[in-house]
C-alpha cells in the first residue's frame, strides 16, 4: 500500500512511466532496513560499521565488487560523518530506517531504472516529487479530509493492514500500570489516525492503558527541540489548540517535547530523575535520539530478530486459527527475512584484495544498535510474559556486541558460525 500511494502520486502528479504502478511480487526483496539513497547518484548503499560501502546498487541492479571499489572505493563514504551523526534528511541522501517509508526506497531505485532508460541520466534529480509523494500522502489533514490513498485505504479495510495486539501484550501494559508505573504513547502520527490504529490494535479502551498520550510529536525533533521551539498543544476534535507554557497533568497532547514532559514525569512520580524507558522501532526517530538527548533507557524493536534463523518466531504457532487476519493467504513474504539482494542486516563478507582472506565485518546498522540501545527485542510479545523484575543482560561498551539482544544473538554474530558454513 505505501508502494502503491507514492508511485500513484509520481504518475498521476509528476508524469512519471506508469510502469511503476506495476509491482513484481518478488521485488520487494529490494527493500531492507539500513539502505542509504546516494540521491545524486541514484545509487543505494549498505555501510559497514566503518563507512566503507559493503555492497551497492545504482538504481535496482546491484553493482558488482569491482564497480563499488571504482566508485567508491575502500575508504569512509563521503556522507558518513553525517550519517553516523544520525542527521538524516539532507538534499544529498536518505536514510530508510523503518517499514514505514522503506517501501520507498524500491519506487525509487525503479524511477532511478526508469530516467536511465529514457534519459541517459547522470544526475538525478527525482527526489524533490518524492517528497512531495510523501507530503500528499502523510500530511497532518490527510486523513480527514480522505487525501492520496493511504488513509482512506486504511480506513476502509483495517483488517487488511493491522494486526491486533496480542493479549500477552494487553495484560502486560496492565500489570505495568497496576505496578505504579506511568505509561506513555508518543507517536509521530496525528491523533485522528493514531486513533484509528489503537481502537483496531488494542481496542476501544485503549486510552486506559496509557497515563500520557502524544500524537503529532515530530520525533527526533520532540528530543531534539527546547519547550519554546516545540511547546505541547492541546486538542479539540483533533486540532491543534494554543501552546502551553507547561505540562501539569496527564492527558493526550500534541507535539511537544522530552524535557517539559520530563518535568512531568518528576512531579507525577516524586522523585528527582525518574527513570524512563522508552520502546521504539527507529534508530533514526526513536532509539538515538531518547539516548542523545534524553538519556533515556532504550528498547530497540527489531524484527529483524525475527527474520534471523537463530530465533523462533513465537506469534503464528500461539494465535488460534479463527484470530489470523483473513488476509493471511495471499500475503507476500513479510519484509524481515533476510533480503536476497542485500544480505544481512547485521553482517556481511567484504573480499580481500589480491589474494587475502574475505573477512567478516558489521554492518552499520549493527553498530548502532549496541551502541544507542539498552537492549533490542523482536516484539514486545517476546518479553510480555516475564516477571516484572526481571534483569536482562544490556548491551555495554565494556561487554561483547551481542549481550543486550533478547531473546537470542542474531545467528550472523556468533562466533565460527561462517566456518562450519563454509565446510
Amino acid at each position: 500500500l505505501i508502494y502503491d500511494s507514492f508511485a500513484q502520486y509520481l504518475v498521476t502528479e509528476k508524469g512519471y512511466d506508469e510502469d511503476l504502478l506495476t509491482l513484481a511480487p518478488d521485488s520487494l526483496d529490494f527493500c531492507c532496513k539500513g539502505l542509504v539513497l546516494d540521491i545524486e547518484e541514484g545509487n543505494f548503499l549498505k555501510l559497514a560499521e566503518d563507512g566503507t560501502v559493503l555492497r551497492a546498487s545504482h538504481g535496482t541492479k546491484s553493482m558488482t565488487f569491482e564497480e563499488i571499489l571504482e566508485i567508491y572505493g575502500r575508504k569512509e563514504w563521503k556522507h558518513f560523518n553525517t550519517v553516523s551523526g544520525m542527521v538524516s534528511r539532507t538534499a544529498k541522501y536518505y536514510l530508510y530506517d523503518n517499514y514505514f517509508d522503506l517501501p520507498g526506497a524500491l519506487l525509487c531505485a525503479r524511477v532511478v531504472d526508469s530516467l536511465d532508460q529514457h534519459d541517459g541520466q547522470k544526475k538525478y534529480d527525482f527526489w524533490k516529487d518524492m517528497v512531495a509523494a510523501i507530503q500528499h500522502n502523510y500530511k497532518i489533514s490527510a486523513f480527514k479530509e480522505d487525501c492520496g490513498m493511504y488513509f482512506p485505504e486504511v480506513k476502509n479495510h483495517p483488517d487488511k493492514y493491522l494486526q491486533r495486539c496480542p493479549e500477552s501484550v494487553k495484560k502486560w501494559l496492565k500489570q505495568l500500570k497496576n505496578a505504579g508505573k506511568i505509561l506513555l504513547l508518543i507517536t509521530s502520527s496525528h491523533s485522528d489516525y493514531c486513533r484509528l490504529l489503537c481502537e483496531h490494535v488494542l481496542g476501544n479502551d485503549f486510552e486506559e492503558y496509557f497515563d500520557i498520550l502524544i500524537t503529532n510529536a515530530l520525533k527526533p525533533g520532540f528530543f531534539s527541540h527546547t519547550p519554546n521551539q516545540r511547546p505541547f498543544r492541546i486538542l479539540e476534535n483533533d486540532e491543534e489548540q494554543e501552546a502551553l507554557l507547561s505540562l501539569d497533568k496527564p492527558g493526550w497532547y500534541s507535539q511537544g517535547n522530552a524535557v517539559q514532559l520530563y518535568d512531568l514525569l518528576k512531579k507525577m512520580t516524586g522523585k528527582l530523575d525518574p527513570k524512563v524507558v522508552y520502546f521504539g522501532d527507529s534508530m533514526h526517530s526513536d532509539i538515538f535520539p531518547a539516548h542523545h538527548y534524553s538519556n533515556w533507557e532504550t528498547v530497540f524493536i527489531l524484527e529483524e530478530l525475527l527474520g534471523d534463523k537463530g530465533t523462533v518466531p513465537t506469534k503464528a504457532e500461539s494465535e488460534p486459527l479463527e484470530k489470523k487476519g483473513k488476509y493471511e493467504g495471499d500475503q507476500v513474504k513479510v519484509p524481515y527475512f533476510v533480503s536476497k539482494q542485500w544480505g544481512s542486516f547485521f553482517t556481511d563478507r567484504l573480499p580481500g584484495l589480491e589474494n587475502a582472506e574475505e573477512t567478516s565485518v558489521h554492518t552499520w546498522s549493527c553498530k548502532c544498535i549496541s551502541t544507542y540501545s539498552t537492549i533490542a527485542i523482536p516484539s514486545l510479545e517476546a518479553i510480555a510474559d516475564l516477571p516484572l523484575d526481571y534483569r536482562f543482560t544490556r548491551f555495554s561498551s565494556n561487554s561483547s556486541a551481542t549481550d543486550g539482544y533478547y531473546p537470542s544473538p542474531p545467528r550472523a554474530l556468533l562466533p565460527n558460525e561462517d566456518s562450519v558454513m563454509m565446510k
